[in-house]
């Protein structure tokens, strides 16, 4: 609909969703071990298939699944969503505002279960994750055990250098775009967006991004002659 009325993407950097939890989760070892497959996921967001920690991890007990979604429009649902075969409107659970609201919701609750943009659920000076909460893994080959080349959350650097060998999914991984009413004309603007893809690449780690192929970059550049 945006670029039926003439919106123009540009791709800048990639960016990703992760499920996050409180690190008090009394079953927090095992999840670490063990890792949540997509249809673990897709079992509490959208079938609601399962309601206990227990039955996500086949062990007994009754420790009911606090889930937590976005109340609001955003990026994050819209693509964990799509991750898990859906759109936003289809996710279950408790809605909170905004990414920070999220991740505090979290903290409170030794049971909960969200998702987060990576920059929300890393703290950007330890580069670990954010104190009160755990980065959930992906069991991605679906085995029952997170696989050594599947365990790269222990840090922000790690998560990011597994996006860019694509061992990370895509999505929950996703690229971020500038959006302009047409293909850009103004010379300022063109010369920002061309320095975003060429110099200004080499500052995209630090903020907490991840760079995107060299061969999107060169087709971009080539778009905007």
């Amino acid at each position: 609909e945006e670029t039926a009325k003439g919106a123009y993407g540009i791709p800048v950097v990639k960016d990703a969703v992760v499920a996050t939890i409180n690190e008090n989760n009394p079953h927090l070892a095992f999840i670490l071990k063990k890792g949540l497959t997509k249809n673990n996921f897709r079992d509490l967001w959208m079938l609601e298939k399962v309601k206990s920690w227990n039955e996500i991890l086949n062990i007994k007990g009754s420790d009911r699944v606090s889930l937590y979604t976005r109340s609001d429009s955003c990026g994050a649902g819209e693509t964990w969503a799509k991750y898990l075969g859906g759109k936003q409107e289809d996710l279950k659970g408790i809605g909170v505002y905004g990414d920070p609201g999220l991740v505090e919701a979290i903290k409170k609750d030794p049971l909960g279960v969200g998702y987060n943009n990576i920059n929300y659920a890393y703290d950007p000076n330890s580069k670990k994750p954010v104190s009160g909460i755990r980065v959930c893994p992906i069991d991605i080959n679906e085995n029952g055990a997170l696989d050594k080349e599947e365990n790269f959350y222990e840090t922000r650097d790690e998560l990011i250098n597994a996006i860019i060998k694509d061992k990370y999914p895509t999505p929950p991984a996703k690229i971020l775009y500038f959006v302009t009413k047409g293909v850009p004309q103004n010379g300022i603007i063109k010369n920002f967006i061309q320095w975003s893809l060429t110099d200004g690449q080499k500052f995209v780690n630090e903020c907490g991004y991840i760079n995107i192929d060299q061969n999107i970059i060169k087709l971009e550049l080539e778009k905007l002659k």
